[in-house]
């Protein structure tokens, strides 16, 4: 029987740290797929399509890994999907939290939602969108953040890489 699990996310932008958690997930599951979610706390610099075709260009390498958007319950596209579990990438002790009371939440919305926790690399250990973002609009240097093949998109938005 084939495992498929998701990788659930804002990717705003798909970093290094998020893709070496989906390489990792697709190294250990039949199939992958990255789920771009909608997160009301959050106003996204880019559209859920644009994040959805930068991860596909990040992806492309991975064949087991499919990219979908979603702006309901994780627990109900999990059912929709047939997926075993949640991938979730850890980068620190506050991380943890959060995403276990997530994971408690889920699972209690879906009893057959588990959560698979990744730790981050350490070279990507303080790695975020939010980071990327701050530093790319401030005119730094984000190459070693986010993937060769989306950094001009990033760029273009940012209009000071």
């Amino acid at each position: 029987m084939a495992t498929t699990v998701v990788c659930p996310g804002s990717f705003d932008p798909i970093t290094m740290g998020h893709l070496d958690i989906i390489t990792r997930a697709s190294k250990m599951f039949d199939n992958v797929i990255v789920l771009v979610s909608c997160n009301t706390a959050k106003t996204p610099l880019f559209s859920a399509e644009e994040r959805m075709e930068m991860i596909k260009k990040s992806t492309a390498n991975l064949k087991n890994v499919t990219v979908d958007s979603d702006d309901g319950l994780l627990a109900d596209y999990m059912r929709k999907v047939d997926a075993c579990a949640i991938v979730k990438g850890l980068r620190a002790v506050s991380d943890f939290e959060y995403e276990f009371q997530m994971a408690l939440t889920n699972k209690k919305l879906n009893s057959n939602a588990d959560t698979v926790f990744l730790t981050a690399g350490a070279e990507n250990m303080y790695l975020s969108s939010s980071i990327v973002k701050s530093v790319g609009k401030l005119g730094g240097d984000i190459k070693n953040f986010v993937p060769d093949v989306i950094y001009d998109d990033i760029c273009t938005r940012l209009k000071s890489c």
